[in-house]
């Protein structure tokens, strides 16, 4: 499957690595890395992680990151993931 980023994602995403990198940029580096891993993972296993609490549709997954939620949106006849965004949990997309 071919996964997709959207621009909110790019754009919260940015947002919290530079925060993160303003204490450690190690930390920063590491959190990014595997972020991306976990993202890329979706591609075997898309409907791995639980339907979002943000949607309520059953294509809307949120995986789970270091305390921070990333919705995506599966999308099976087109063989793609979108992901939605990125968010700390308790802020809510």
């Amino acid at each position: 499957m071919q996964i997709l980023k959207s621009e909110r994602f790019h754009q919260d995403l940015k947002e919290i690595v530079a925060y993160i990198a303003e204490d450690s940029p190690e930390s920063a580096r590491n959190f990014l890395a595997g972020l991306e891993q976990s993202v890329e993972g979706l591609a075997l296993f898309p409907y791995r992680f639980r339907r979002s609490i943000f949607f309520e549709e059953e294509r809307i997954r949120d995986l789970i990151y270091r305390g921070y939620v990333i919705p995506y949106e599966v999308w099976e006849e087109e063989r793609r993931i979108v992901i939605l965004g990125i968010v700390k949990y308790r802020k809510g997309f």
